[in-house]
């Protein structure tokens, strides 16, 4: 009988609302799009660090992305703007769905982990505040691997942790560049569509696509349940 596989979530975006970001972005630079470029400008740092073998933690690349930014608009960011986004990224609500899906998750039997490039002081906030800390069973940073995903070496950090090869994992991502770091690395994976994202259609590929953790989570059930 095939044991369910351990499934491990991105945190960021994935499980908490980035969108609650914008406000505040777009007051601070006058542009609606203005999160979103911060946010695509970050993962491509904290990706192009890492491939130069520099680890420089999550938060300190937003702030250094946020001040480039700035700066190439002539934009002053002062302290009660830089401390109301570090309040608002360490409190993002979860997505509506996501309570009752993890918890249908949970209830089907599978065991459920985080992997984020978050510190791991900033995920638990995230977490606690979002009111789902609980319903995971351990929680991983890339910081303590010092590299941040989609480096294969986030992901063997955790198979180390778990004592599990690749293909026991299933890594929940909502960003394409995750999942398909994760399958590079042998594990399965599932992508939610969420606003902004969908499929790539070129490298790795997710074995499931859905529109939201709920309708995710259904497929696995039905996939690997099903089958118990």
């Amino acid at each position: 009988m095939a044991a369910l596989p351990l499934i491990v979530f991105d945190v960021n975006e994935t499980l908490l609302d980035l969108e609650t970001m914008e406000p505040i972005f777009a007051r601070i630079f006058g542009e609606k799009n203005a999160m979103r470029l911060w946010f695509a400008n970050l993962i491509m740092y904290s990706a192009a660090l890492t491939v130069a073998g520099c680890y420089v933690p999550f938060t300190d690349i937003g702030s250094a992305v946020m001040k480039m930014l700035a700066d190439t608009r002539g934009i002053g960011i002062d302290e009660r703007d830089k401390k109301e986004l570090t309040d608002k990224f360490s409190t993002m609500p979860p997505h509506a769905e996501v309570p009752a899906a993890l918890r249908k998750l949970r209830d089907a039997g599978f065991r459920l982990f985080t992997l984020t490039d978050n510190l791991l002081e900033v995920q638990t906030r995230q977490l606690e505040t979002g009111g789902i800390v609980d319903l995971f069973e351990r929680r991983f940073s890339a910081d303590g691997v010092k590299h941040h995903k989609p480096s294969r070496h986030a992901y063997a950090y955790v198979e180390k942790e778990l004592g599990v090869e690749p293909s026991r994992l299933c890594l929940i991502a909502c960003h394409t560049w995750d999942t398909l770091g994760a399958v590079a690395a042998g594990w399965q994976a599932a992508l939610i569509r969420r606003p902004g994202n969908d499929v790539l259609g070129v490298g790795p590929q997710p074995q499931i696509v859905g529109n939201d953790l709920d309708d995710v989570a259904g497929q696995l059930i039905a996939r690997h349940v099903g089958r118990l």
